[in-house]
């Protein structure tokens, strides 16, 4: 996965120093990491955007000005204005190779169902899974393609090949479902439950 340099300084803490952050322009963050001291930084809310509005999670370089370290981390929260909507905050968390972390990952799904292209109607019921797996097993998105699903089929967390990560959902939840449309008749028998192919996109 390609890693987003985010270019940052550091800041005062404390709410006053955050409005001031602000004040000029900029976005109060922080780092923070397992056996390490938190840093309080600041960013310009354009070089953010790549990592914040997006649905992928994104490896993140951080590059810190005063002291010109460099740390891996993903974006792990952000707060925004009730009013104006602006981003407001954001926290940083550091990662490590050989140590897991809890992310969530997004579902792409690939083709047009036949059973839409029959009339059907392709019902997503989750969108996105929270995973844990090892920072190399970070992907932008599992790619499902759904293009075989007829009417009643569906994709379960089962059909995919989620083996390199941990998550709390059962196996048996349903991500995706094709319907047939209410009074719709068909001439056949609709066919059982079929499997989608998964898989991860880095």
């Amino acid at each position: 996965m390609q890693e987003i340099i985010l270019k940052a300084k550091l800041r005062q803490t404390g709410k006053t120093a955050s409005g001031l952050v602000r004040n000029e322009g900029m976005v109060p963050g922080v780092y923070y990491a397992k056996g390490e001291q938190n840093i309080s930084i600041k960013a310009h809310p354009l070089s953010l955007r790549p990592i914040v509005y997006t649905a992928h999670t994104r490896i993140v370089s951080l590059e810190i000005e005063e002291t010109k370290e460099s740390h891996k981390c993903i974006l792990k929260d952000t707060s925004f204005d009730p009013v104006s909507d602006k981003l407001i905050h954001f926290d940083l968390q550091g990662i490590q190779e050989g140590e897991k972390l809890t992310v969530e990952l997004p579902f792409k799904f690939v083709g047009q169902p036949a059973g839409v292209r029959a009339g059907g109607k392709m019902m997503t019921q989750v969108h996105k899974i929270k995973v844990k797996c090892f920072p190399s097993d970070i992907i932008e998105f599992f790619e499902v393609n759904v293009a075989d699903l007829n009417m009643g089929q569906s994709v379960a967390l089962k059909d995919l090949d989620l083996t390199k990560y941990e998550y709390e959902q059962s196996s048996e939840t349903v991500i995706l479902t094709v319907t047939k449309p209410r009074g719709m008749v068909t001439a056949t028998t609709d066919a059982p439950a079929g499997k989608a192919g998964g898989k991860g996109k880095k």
